[in-house]
């Protein structure tokens, strides 16, 4: 039980840091600009709804976390 909590942990922060890689050297770019994706902009106001992009990031996550639950 321990040790599996441990290997969990180990690997969040890993993905934690190659999130914070990506996110210092700009490869998160296409965040919020893909087809989909809802902008909004007026002279005061800027409204963004990366709708799509959201979509993207919950099914990698599904993902992981299937495959978390699946091998641990």
């Amino acid at each position: 039980m321990n040790r599996s909590i441990g290997i969990l942990v180990i690997v969040g922060g890993v993905a934690l840091v190659l999130v914070g890689v990506l996110v210092y050297s700009g490869g998160l770019n296409w965040f919020g600009k893909l087809p989909g994706d809802i902008h909004y902009e007026s002279e005061r106001t800027q409204v963004y709804i990366p709708i799509v992009s959201m979509l993207l990031v919950s099914l990698a996550l599904s993902l992981v976390f299937y495959l978390l639950r699946r091998f641990f």
